[in-house]
């Protein structure tokens, strides 16, 4: 057992700043004695200044800097409330025993305070690969933390370390009025042109309770400026060949950054450049080119000029525009086409790539393939524009047309006529008269009349307005058309309606009276055939005979069956006559 006074406390008290430090006081005084007094100080540089002093059941307070802060427990150990980084000091803690003396021992407050996430700035006007001095990659600010943090600096997750004339990291530290402090610190490396896609950020390292912690700013990216190493031209759009109306564009980049100034030219057939720089965007590297024709083909450059280090790169690209000229059709024969003949239409068209061909009709219906169309007896409805379309499969949408009008000439033909008419007098009525020729002809009627003309290729239609009289009811009209290879001329018959009407009448009621004849005969036939009616000379029976001599008269039918193959009746006089007279007569003949 311990023959002395012993006082006992932890050597570090750890706490955050606005937290409450609890610092412990154990003692033992020998023989279970009890303590006589306990004094609390702090210090202050190498002079102890009383917090408070304890005596049995009272506590004096003797600190004013503490006043209101301090607090003794039960088992007198020392609470300050409210801490701040002033308070990251040696607390001492001194127990009296009278005659067993004097024992002390001291604690040291550590006051901390988590730093904030620490704010990175990139450099915003862009770093040049080229800079001969170091330039400032980016800072990095951590605010109020306690004790002074370290900051560190990773580029693309791995952390970098200072290295002479290539790599600086200065760090500032500043105490602020509340006591906690503010670090910066500032890259400095240079760059190339893969630090393009490079990420950086900072961490803030500082300890608690004994272990390392860590917070991390977030990922910046800083811009690099770096000459262009290779240019690339090319035709917009790629995906299909140039064709003669299309509009392309030369697309010119370089892997420079910024962008160099971009120049286009074209080599003229002398060898020459022919510069096109004002058609062109010379910051994009863009050179539209509208309605391109075949003249438009060449070879083009584009050229590139760094500002920064004047250097120069160029790039060629040849552009194709595929076309079709000369389309042309040849008719055989040339001379003038009459109605039967025989007609060859051949196209020719000339393309740097092959080429197809069709004939459509004036309706625009594919009707052959193929360089060349014959037309055979011909007629006036042959004549029609046929068109040659020449088509070129390998480039889509290059096409082009060529139109020849094939005329056949003849006299006239007349194709429908209004005839005949019914007409009534009196009646103003429209006689139309119809015809197809080539030249166009003339149409003239030999009535008077007012006539409106329609034409429609080598149609030629004609109606003419008239009111019916007697002469012209008795004559009719002729229509005659006429042009300078012959005359058609055809005859219109009007017909009186109420004439044609009467003569309706009549017919029907010869029809209806057949219709009825036929319908009674077939009634009588079949009563007949069912014994309904007996048979008697002349088709009467005789009724005043005995019983006994009817019953002798048996009736004997020559036939039992009309003869289905002749559909005749034999008669009385061994005529054969046919059914439908017999059935008009009623007649049927039996023995006497």
């Amino acid at each position: 057992a311990a023959s002395k006074l012993e006082v006992s406390m932890p050597a570090v008290v750890e706490v955050e700043s606005g937290d409450t430090a609890r610092i412990e006081c154990n003692f033992y005084i020998p023989g279970n004695g009890s303590y006589t007094y306990i004094n609390w100080f702090y210090m202050d540089r190498n002079n102890r200044v009383s917090l408070c002093r304890i005596t049995g059941s009272e506590i004096l307070e003797e600190s004013t800097d503490y006043k209101g802060r301090l607090s003794v427990g039960e088992d007198k150990a020392l609470s300050i409330r409210r801490v701040t980084v002033q308070d990251a000091r040696t607390f001492v803690c001194q127990v009296g025993a009278g005659t067993h003396g004097v024992g002390e021992n001291r604690t040291e407050i550590h006051v901390y305070k988590v730093p904030e996430a620490p704010e990175i700035m990139a450099n915003s006007g862009g770093i040049s690969v080229q800079s001969s001095s170091i330039p400032e990659i980016a800072r990095c600010i951590s605010r109020n933390s306690f004790p002074p943090p370290n900051i560190t600096w990773h580029k693309n997750g791995e952390q970098l370390r200072p290295e002479d004339k290539t790599v600086k990291m200065p760090t500032t530290l500043t105490r602020e009025s509340s006591g906690l402090y503010t670090v910066s610190s500032t890259l400095f490396t240079h760059v190339t042109r893969e630090d393009r896609n490079s990420f950086y950020h900072c961490s803030v390292h500082y300890w608690l309770r004994g272990q390392q912690h860590a917070v991390e700013s977030r990922r910046v990216n800083v811009t690099v400026f770096y000459p262009a190493q290779h240019v690339k031209l090319q035709v917009m759009p790629s995906s299909a060949p140039v064709k003669e109306g299309d509009d392309v564009k030369l697309v010119c980049e370089a892997d420079g950054n910024p962008a160099p100034v971009f120049s286009f030219y074209k080599r003229k057939l002398e060898g020459n450049w022919q510069d096109l720089t004002s058609l062109a965007d010379t910051n994009s590297g863009v050179l539209n080119l509208y309605d391109v024709s075949k003249n438009s083909s060449g070879l083009y450059r584009c050229q590139t000029l760094d500002l920064d280090d004047m250097g120069q790169l160029e790039k060629d690209v040849e552009l194709v525009v595929n076309y079709i000229e000369g389309v042309h059709v040849k008719m055989e024969p040339s001379s003038p086409l009459q109605e039967g003949d025989s007609v060859r239409l051949s196209c020719d068209a000339y393309s740097p790539v092959a080429l197809n061909y069709q004939w459509r009709d004036g309706k625009g219906r594919k009707i052959s393939e193929g360089n060349q169309l014959f037309l055979s007896n011909l007629t006036f409805e042959t004549s029609s524009n046929f068109s040659c379309r020449v088509i070129a499969p390998s480039v889509p949408g290059l096409e082009q047309s060529e139109q020849v009008a094939v005329a056949v000439q003849g006299k006239p033909r007349i194709v429908a006529i209004s005839s005949p008419l019914y007409v009534r007098q009196d009646e103003v009525v429209n006689l139309t008269c119809k015809a197809i020729a080539f030249p166009r002809p003339s149409v003239h009627w030999d009535v008077n009349g007012t006539a409106h003309e329609y034409v429609e290729n080598q149609h030629i239609a004609s109606n003419l307005t008239v009111r019916v009289n007697h002469h012209l009811l008795q004559a009719g009209a002729t229509c005659k058309v006429s042009n300078a290879l012959g005359v058609s001329e055809k005859h219109i018959q009007l017909l009186d309606q109420k004439t044609a009407e009467s003569k309706g009448v009549i017919i029907v009621a010869i029809i209806v009276c057949i219709l009825v004849v036929a319908v009674l005969g077939s009634v009588i036939y079949f009563l007949h055939k069912k014994g309904k009616i007996p048979c008697g000379r002349a088709g009467k029976q005789d009724i005043t005979k005995p019983e006994a001599r009817k019953d002798k008269n048996v009736v004997e039918v020559k036939s039992d069956k009309l003869s289905e193959e002749a559909g005749l009746l034999q008669g009385a006089n061994g005529e054969k006559i046919p059914a439908t007279d017999q059935v008009g007569q009623n007649v049927v003949h039996c023995p006497s």
